[in-house]
């Protein structure tokens, strides 16, 4: 007599793509990835996108209403509002990329260090950082401008995105250290440091990989700021000059003068300023749900 044993068979459930699972968790977030990404597109191709070069000036086509030869309209200069606010994409989101970008990795290796040393280095470092947070960030990269000045590098003001990026640091470095203040107490920390590592091994070895998600989430919320920052310096005369295509630029000058007459001038460059800041906020707060496993319970 032969028994034949049962055999129980599991299926074991296929995992989705990392980016699909947040198309279907996150629906909005995604719109605004599509946004941003189309945004870096039109950025990238712009010489092949834009209908004219956005510094041809046209003096008999000036003001002239959205047709069919200019579909945004032309500003008091003649120039095609569609080409510029193409063009100025560029100006946009380099700026908030590179800005956000440093400003959130030096807080991020600042608010480590605080939390892995303490004591007296963690004191000095965030009374400095409740200084730099109590200037309202407009105000702080309008000082940081007017003291530093313009240094022109490969096209970019260098000194725009210190300005830009340095009132970010203080608010990432809060964020992260508070993470990082958890993973000190682990024991494998315990661990890296009984066997001998130096502290700038355990630092960026150790730590830093661990506090990766409150960083991401941080540097993806401060483009918009970075972005918005930007716009509003240009504005104020104080960020990119003339005759460089760039949203907050458009809004300035005649563009306040001629707003009656030709209404377009303002209109674009603020949707298209409007629609990078809600881009960039949904999909920084959907990354954030996202990665948060707290929320995801």
């Amino acid at each position: 007599m032969t028994t034949s044993a049962a055999t129980i068979t599991y299926k074991v459930p296929k995992r989705r793509h990392p980016v699909l699972q947040f198309v279907v968790q996150q629906p909005l977030g995604a719109a605004g990835l599509v946004i941003i990404v189309l945004m870096a597109i039109a950025a990238a191709f712009a010489p092949l996108i834009a209908p004219y070069d956005p510094l041809m000036v046209d003096y008999g086509g000036m003001l002239a209403a959205p047709s069919r030869e200019h579909w945004l309209g032309t500003d008091s200069f003649g120039r095609d509002v569609l080409s510029r606010v193409i063009y100025g994409a560029r100006t946009a989101l380099a700026v908030g990329f590179l800005a956000s970008f440093a400003g959130s990795t030096l807080g991020a290796i600042i608010g480590v260090i605080s939390a892995y040393f303490g004591g007296k280095t963690d004191l000095v470092i965030q009374r400095i950082m409740d200084v730099l947070l109590s200037f309202p960030i407009i105000v702080l990269a309008i000082t940081v401008v007017a003291i530093l000045g313009k240094n022109i590098v490969l096209g970019m003001d260098t000194n725009l995105i210190i300005a830009i990026g340095l009132p970010m640091m203080p608010k990432v470095a809060r964020v992260v250290r508070a993470s990082a203040l958890a993973i000190r107490e682990l024991p494998y920390i315990d661990a890296a440091r009984t066997a001998g590592f130096s502290h700038t091994r355990i630092i960026f070895r150790h730590i830093l990989p661990n506090v990766v998600a409150p960083y991401l989430i941080m540097l993806t919320a401060f483009v918009a700021q970075a972005i918005l920052a930007e716009a509003s310096l240009s504005f104020l005369g104080l960020g990119v000059t003339e005759p460089t295509a760039s949203w907050g630029l458009m809004l300035s000058g005649a563009a306040a003068d001629f707003y009656q007459q030709a209404p377009w001038m303002i209109v674009f460059p603020g949707v298209a300023i409007s629609l990078a800041v809600f881009a960039f906020n949904l999909f920084g707060d959907s990354l954030r749900d996202w990665l948060d496993p707290k929320i995801k319970l």
